[in-house]
């Protein structure tokens, strides 16, 4: 397999050059001008054109069991989706229930990936409680590649751990050198506050905002760092979405505390009016944490631009509009949580972003791609364009100009968060180690040919 990128402008988190790719067998083995073809590779002319590095996504849902359903995504639909969106790896949250063993529930979810994936995959292994039994099963996890852990300080007796079971593992991952990516909320708030909404008779999606406030996620990050500034251990905040929140992540940060945070490219897009939409609309906008007032919008973007906010990511959840979110027509505490966007993450990134001038072209590289594998052990392997590295390139075309469509989107969900959206640019051609998986917007990829990622822990 020989495949030769030519006159593409490559961009990384830190170099911007035009240059030719040579790839063989997966890997990109030379950079350099005028590089002649050999008899018989694939050429994929880039001129004009933006190279970027595969696009990472650290968050994701493809399998998950949630609040009575399922999410309606499979590896085959969410990897194809991910591909023509320019994200050629992804690392999805195992997330067993309380009464599941953790050790099946890895095995579980590498079953719904393995052989059926188009891109390269990982997980973060969910800690849903800690017994007798736990410390030695995560520790296989581990050594079967798995360096990220993930803790719930939310859903109370579902996925919520309390607080001896977040110091157990904390103290754990601190000794395994595994880093902890958590979902920030107060539990016990969250749990009050629905039970008084519900009572007093407000019971529509936009009060899922009101059961959960910025005071509520703030709360859920302070307690996080008390926990890892006394066990030391390496944490890392998903799906921010407040000032508050990120205020509490900052001052641990100067304390010293081992912090990387994590933002949504839904925060940094949408707002908390389109989840307070009437005729039961706001329900395709009903995530956890909520989408907030827009005035955090600008905190977050300055937060990307300036490294205080590490990544962009999606929280990838899709359900169904017309038969899974009106499990809470009557009640907002059972309307399926997420907003589908695994496919539209690096257009809304690059319009919003880049194209709004809010950030350049290297900091889009770093906090969609390069930071993701430097914090979960995947570079320089991912994440960058240099020789050794996997062959995962993204050709973008920055001339493109598109509407987003439920109708056209590969997601396998029956409704767009972003429906009639302009786009400017998108991924062209995406390759997954040195194989076309993407052309001309459309996916011609290999339905399983995405590798299980082995990570080795680096955070002692």
């Amino acid at each position: 397999m020989a495949l030769l990128v030519k006159n593409g402008e490559i961009v990384t988190a830190s170099e911007r050059y035009v240059a030719d790719i040579w790839c063989e067998g997966e890997t990109i083995t030379r950079i350099d001008r005028n590089i002649a073809a050999p008899p018989g590779a694939e050429v994929i002319d880039a001129g004009g054109k933006h190279v970027f590095p595969g696009f990472i996504d650290p968050h994701v849902h493809i399998y998950l069991p949630f609040m009575g359903t399922f999410s309606k995504d499979t590896y085959e639909t969410g990897s194809k989706a991910a591909l023509v969106g320019g994200t050629t790896t992804l690392i999805e949250m195992c997330c067993p229930s309380r009464k599941d063993d953790a050790l099946e529930a890895f095995e579980l979810w590498m079953s719904q990936a393995v052989g059926k994936s188009a891109c390269d995959f990982s997980f973060h292994m969910g800690v849903t409680k800690f017994d007798e039994k736990t410390a030695s099963e995560l520790r296989e996890i581990v050594k079967r590649g798995i360096s990220s852990f993930k803790i719930f300080l939310a859903y109370k007796g579902a996925f919520g751990i309390d607080d001896t079971e977040l110091y157990q593992t904390l103290k754990l991952a601190k000794e395994l050198g595994v880093i902890v990516t958590a979902h920030c909320e107060n539990e016990t708030l969250v749990a009050e506050r629905q039970k008084e909404l519900l009572a007093a008779g407000r019971t529509d999606p936009g009060q899922h905002h009101e059961s959960r406030p910025p005071a509520v996620e703030a709360e859920g990050v302070h307690h996080l760092m008390t926990f890892a500034e006394l066990t030391g251990a390496a944490t890392y905040i998903v799906h921010l979405s407040c000032k508050e929140a990120l205020d509490e992540a900052i001052a641990a940060r100067q304390r010293g505390v081992r912090v990387n945070v994590e933002t949504l490219i839904q925060y940094l897009v949408l707002d908390k009016t389109y989840a307070e939409r009437p005729n039961f609309e706001g329900a395709k906008y009903v995530m956890s944490p909520p989408l907030r007032d827009a005035r955090n919008q600008a905190v977050l973007w300055n937060g990307l631009r300036s490294g205080l906010v590490n990544t962009v990511a999606t929280d990838h959840a899709p359900f169904d509009f017309q038969t899974q979110k009106p499990m809470g027509k009557d009640d907002f505490t059972k309307i399926p949580n997420g907003i589908p966007s695994l496919e539209e993450r690096i257009n809304l990134l690059y319009t919003h972003g880049v194209k709004a001038g809010k950030l350049d072209l290297h900091t889009f590289v770093d906090v969609a791609s390069t930071q993701v594998a430097k914090i979960f052990d995947l570079f320089p392997r991912k994440g960058t364009i240099q020789p050794g590295s996997d062959a995962d390139l993204v050709i973008f075309d920055p001339g493109y100009r598109g509407v987003i469509s439920g109708k056209s989107q590969t997601m396998n969900v029956d409704y767009s968060a972003f429906e009639g959206w302009k786009i400017e640019g998108r991924p062209r051609d995406v390759t997954v180690r040195g194989q076309v998986a993407v052309k001309n917007g459309k996916f011609v990829g290999t339905v399983g040919r995405g590798q299980f990622l082995k990570r080795t822990p680096s955070h002692f």
